[in-house]
């Protein structure tokens, strides 16, 4: 008997944890807490009057307040788009074969997703994505050169915060692929966040607070970006580049306006993909309503 009321115990209170829920629809996937809105996973292809077709991507992310952080098909740069991971440079076999940060050239196709809860009130959603080319084909048909599996695992609200793990993996079929970033200075793509960038908006890391340049800048580990956001919603996003990816500590490509947030990674030099090599890069974003104590971020720092 009283193993029988442990057990149901212990279920109750596995159920009351899991509160991080999916409901997939033909467009993508809307993650909630307790009906509250977190994000959504676009996975039906989206365009601007037939142009910069985009899917596998988050928009909207929703703060732990329920404001929007992230936009999509801004004016400025209507190709960017939420939270988002794409790469100027594609190549296969030593050919270019698009660029999937402008849109062109490039076509994603999000094969499966599924989602599965986890004890501790968190969930993840995986996504199996694949990449192919008008510039790439066989027997005068676009063939798949890369299938992509990611996944994020959303946390319950802590406090005023909640945090976003990100794993991706880009596995090259058959042939070897290259992905590399602009051809300029910059260096810019990887894993980026196209977010509402408020005129009091602002940069730090662990050395204290950042001026944005032209090109990259050096910010070990993290770089936290508070704003007040619709004119009175302060908060903002701590974007995390996890110590185990290559090239770490990745540099950034900051921006106070009219664009996006990059964790760069490979620079303007491609990286090269193998059949038997995958990618895998991780990040973290961290939500958050308020301000973002240093304990605190240094606290969610030792959970990666």
């Amino acid at each position: 008997m009283r193993v029988t009321i442990i057990l149901i115990f212990l279920s109750l209170h596995i159920s009351a944890c899991a509160q991080i829920n999916a409901e997939e629809n033909n467009d993508g996937v809307l993650i909630s807490e307790n009906n509250v809105p977190v994000l959504f996973y676009q996975k039906a292809p989206k365009d601007h009057d037939g142009h910069y077709e985009r899917t596998n991507y988050i928009h909207p992310l929703w703060n732990v307040d329920g404001t929007v952080l992230t936009e999509d098909f801004p004016s400025d740069h209507l190709h960017q788009r939420g939270v988002f991971w794409a790469w100027h440079q594609i190549w296969v076999d030593g050919q270019r074969v698009g660029d999937g940060w402008a849109l062109e050239d490039y076509e994603q196709k999000v094969l499966r997703t599924t989602w599965k809860e986890h004890q501790d009130g968190s969930g993840t959603l995986s996504s199996v994505v694949s990449w192919q080319s008008d510039l790439y084909t066989e027997n005068g048909a676009p063939v798949p050169y890369i299938e992509e599996l990611t996944s994020m695992t959303i946390h319950p609200k802590q406090d005023n915060y909640r945090k976003i793990n990100f794993s991706i993996t880009l596995n090259a079929l058959n042939r070897p692929v290259a992905v590399g970033g602009s051809e300029d200075e910059k260096g810019y793509s990887g894993f980026s966040v196209r977010m509402k960038l408020p005129e009091d908006v602002h940069f730090a890391g662990p050395d204290g607070m950042i001026d944005p340049q032209v090109t990259a800048v050096h910010s070990p580990g993290f770089v936290n970006v508070p704003a007040t956001f619709d004119g009175d919603h302060p908060g903002g996003i701590l974007m995390i580049d996890h110590p185990g990816n290559p090239g770490y500590p990745q540099p950034w490509i900051l921006r106070a306006k009219n664009s996006m947030q990059n964790a760069v990674y490979p620079g303007r030099e491609p990286v090269k993909i193998t059949p038997d090599a995958p990618l895998t890069l991780r990040y973290s974003l961290v939500t958050y309503q308020g301000t973002l104590s240093q304990d605190q971020i240094k606290n969610i720092l030792q959970t990666m």
